[in-house]
């Protein structure tokens, strides 16, 4: 019986230090980044959309995502930074989904669209880029007056517009943590 007791502790053990050193890893959390880089430049996004007020909104949510990782210093500016990320904000789009019984829009998806670079500044190489980044996400409509029209629709539901700033900003800095 010993034998035994012996044998499934030790295969116990083996498994453990095997699994131990797989790599699996929250998702989200890693970080492929090189050690290189302590500081974080991000300027701020440019805007080519009609709503004016989301790219400083969407800038200041990468910011802060950055910032809640603990390990990177962020200068606004980016000069003397190890790396800056860089983008512009292409499109912001509405489309209704959902209706309600009087024909009323009550439900938009709503679309952004971003041309986003990530860049090594020692090197001067492009660490992670997309150049039609999307986030989509479904919104409620509180006035019909917002029914179409972006700019009126964040102007109205300032919500909307921290809510999809922060699911942006976490997509955007999983996606250059884990540089896919």
């Amino acid at each position: 019986m010993t034998v035994l007791r012996t044998a499934v502790v030790v295969n116990c053990l083996a498994l453990f230090v095997v699994s131990s050193g797989c790599g699996y890893a929250l998702a989200g959390r890693g970080n492929s980044l090189p050690a290189s880089i302590k500081t974080i430049g991000i300027p701020q996004f440019g805007n080519e959309s009609p709503v004016g007020e989301v790219a400083p909104a969407l800038t200041k949510a990468v910011i802060a995502e950055f910032q809640g990782r603990g390990r990177y210093r962020i200068d606004s500016e980016g000069a003397g930074a190890d790396a800056i990320l860089t983008g512009t904000v292409t499109s912001v789009t509405l489309t209704p989904i959902a209706f309600t019984t009087d024909n009323q829009v009550a439900r938009n998806l709503v679309v952004i669209t971003a041309s986003l670079e990530f860049k090594d500044t020692a090197t001067n190489k492009v660490i992670w880029s997309n150049p039609a980044f999307q986030l989509r996400d479904e919104y409620l409509v509180t006035t019909s007056d917002t029914a179409n029209d972006p700019a009126a629709f964040f102007s109205q539901d300032e919500n909307a517009l921290e809510r999809v700033s922060r699911t942006f900003s976490r997509a955007v800095v999983a996606a250059i943590f884990e540089a896919f």
